[in-house]
């Protein structure tokens, strides 16, 4: 009964971080858009201030959507059964860590292994995300051709 005590409460704490990082990046966006509408620059400092925060904003929009992206999968793993086991090797993922990071799909070995080796695991690594891209074949007289982006397909849940 303790363990599904407190599946229950990493499940009620992954659903409160969802609804919140849902509604930030809401906000976020929305500003983004109240930004654009009403862009009166002053001056080319005026200008480059604006630029930067723009950038910190879409960098912190990417952050959270990448965490949500997490969040999300974690869920599904509940849902699934799966939820506290490691997806690479299989083993249990610590309580601790669970408690810790509650989206996380790895154990603390696996991480370990996964940054020492600079590789990005999970939904959202970069390896995953540019796979789609890497198998568009290239045709002999497409080489030289411009580039269209709607050729490629594209999953925007995975934008972590």
């Amino acid at each position: 009964m303790a363990r599904k005590d407190a599946l229950l409460r990493l499940h009620a704490r992954l659903v409160a971080r969802r609804d919140a990082l849902r509604k930030a990046l809401n906000g976020d966006l929305d500003s983004f858009r109240e930004f654009a509408a009403t862009n009166d620059v002053g001056d080319s400092v005026d200008a480059a201030v604006d630029t930067a925060n723009d950038e910190i904003c879409s960098q912190l929009v990417e952050i959270e959507s990448r965490e949500l992206g997490q969040i999300e999968h974690a869920l599904q793993r509940i849902e699934d059964g799966v939820y506290g086991r490691c997806e690479y090797c299989g083993g249990k993922i610590a309580e601790a860590r669970l408690n810790a990071l509650p989206y996380t799909n790895s154990c603390i070995d696996c991480q370990r292994e996964n940054e020492r080796n600079g590789q990005a695991f999970g939904p959202g690594s970069d390896e995953h995300r540019w796979a789609k891209v890497y198998d568009k074949p290239i045709e002999d007289h497409d080489a030289d051709s411009d580039i269209n982006l709607s050729d490629f397909e594209m999953d925007m849940s995975e934008s972590r």
